[in-house]
């Protein structure tokens, strides 16, 4: 209760010096970058008051209506916070103060209930009396008004259903643009890696053994060993097949589940792994194929680039949400916006509606969060 009083006449005294500040630099506030900083500060500061999220962005005219708003509310709700703290700074000192003046100089006080404070009795009683009702009030009421500004500030600063359907709308299309480049640029890999590979030792086979009919009968042995030649061949084409096969969906996901292929993914890495799942289930197997990317591709980030010494992976299904979290004790500073790797992270979980964070300060520990709707 104390932190909410304390956090309340804090919330209206700054609301005081903002109001000011927006009445003062309206003009200047009609820019739309100054209005959208101004309007998102305050969003926050509210949002933290109330101790919820506080996202979106609405339009110009909200943001304008809002700043009219706030000087019109926020200037009286502040002023009253600081009338109140200020008589109940007027009764701690300056009433005390009466006391040290000579009995025959000493000024006639007049306290907030508009009392003349002449003498001892009149100053020890109006002074306790002040600091009680308006402690009271800094302590009830002061936090309620702070609230409910609060409460105005992101009512008004709220995307309406239009602008949050058109937000909405604008996130789907560049999600989609990112999920056909990303779909382009993967058929683009498959069918470099059959062209340059498998086809490669395809032809290669076919070659050996056109030759090798033709020398049939002439010469047993290099017969022999071009037929040696295209049988080891054809196993590197196999590998190779199956390798391109498990880019896009992985074998051991349809024979072990995601739980028993994220077993075998952290058995398999050099940097030792601690793993913990959590109510999994069943998965479609769109969410599991992106889950498992995600983590074999962090995994491996941690293996060749944060010189760590140990990571830890949770996965995590509640409710509807799939959470996914690799932490590791590395050197940090990995920025998403300079690896490919991240970048076709964000565009795979994207395409399923999900969202990507990457913590991963200078000196570590980095932390990646990824989330993704899984409706049962």
């Amino acid at each position: 209760m104390r932190d909410r009083a304390i956090s309340g006449s804090a919330y209206l005294l700054g609301t005081l010096a903002t109001a000011v500040a927006t009445a003062l630099a309206f003009p200047v506030l009609l820019a739309p970058p100054a209005a959208r900083g101004w309007a998102a500060w305050h969003r926050r500061r509210a949002g933290g008051l109330l101790g919820v999220p506080a996202d979106g962005r609405p339009s110009t005219r909200r943001r304008l209506a809002w700043a009219v708003a706030h000087v019109a509310v926020g200037f009286p709700l502040g002023l009253a916070a600081l009338i109140c703290l200020g008589n109940i700074l007027v009764a701690l000192v300056a009433l005390p103060l009466w006391w040290a003046f000579p009995a025959d100089e000493r000024p006639t006080l007049v306290s907030f209930f508009d009392v003349p404070v002449g003498d001892w009795t009149t100053a020890l009683v109006g002074g306790s009396v002040q600091i009680a009702v308006l402690g009271a009030a800094a302590w009830w009421v002061l936090p309620a008004l702070a609230r409910l500004h609060a409460r105005l500030c992101l009512a008004m600063l709220a995307q309406s259903d239009r602008e949050r359907l058109t937000e909405r709308v604008d996130v789907l299309t560049r999600s989609r643009v990112g999920v056909v480049d990303a779909h382009g640029a993967e058929l683009q890999r498959i069918e470099r890696d059959l062209h340059d590979g498998t086809q490669a030792r395809l032809v290669a086979i076919a070659m050996q053994l056109g030759i090798a009919r033709e020398a049939l009968t002439d010469d047993p042995d290099t017969v022999a060993t071009l037929i040696r030649q295209a049988h080891e061949t054809a196993e590197e084409a196999m590998v190779e097949l199956r390798t391109v096969l498990q880019t896009i969906y992985p074998p051991i996901l349809a024979d072990r589940g995601l739980d028993g292929a994220l077993t075998a993914l952290a058995a398999r890495s050099s940097v030792p792994v601690r793993i913990e799942l959590a109510g999994l289930g069943a998965l479609p197997a769109t969410v599991e194929a992106v889950a498992y990317y995600v983590i074999a591709e962090a995994l491996t980030n941690v293996t060749k680039h944060a010189a760590a010494t140990r990571a830890a992976l949770r996965v995590e299904r509640a409710g509807d949400v799939l959470s996914i979290e690799v932490t590791d004790d590395g050197r940090g500073g990995a920025d998403g916006a300079r690896g490919t790797g991240i970048t076709g992270m964000r565009r795979r979980v994207a395409a399923l509606d999900g969202a990507v964070r990457l913590d991963s300060p200078p000196g570590g520990p980095t932390t990646l969060a990824v989330q993704v709707p899984c409706p049962r």
